[in-house]
């Protein structure tokens, strides 16, 4: 296990954890949160194998508008 110290806003800690996504790079962690489980599941099928740009461009055009 790894644990990187960062402050994290209460607000995102608040969200359910099955409404998360994270990904991780090798400088970032990026942390989705969507509306429902389904659509979370939904989100990590779609996009396995993108890369962050792709990712980010996933949900905009997928998600951002369905929350």
């Amino acid at each position: 296990m790894y644990c990187i110290k960062a402050e994290i806003p209460q607000q995102l800690c608040a969200v359910d954890d099955e409404l998360k996504a994270i990904y991780h790079s090798s400088d970032s962690v990026c942390i989705w949160v969507l509306a429902t489980r389904e659509a979370r599941n939904r989100f990590v099928e779609e996009t396995a194998g993108m890369v962050k740009s792709q990712r980010e461009q996933h949900y905009a055009d997928f998600f951002s508008n369905a929350d």
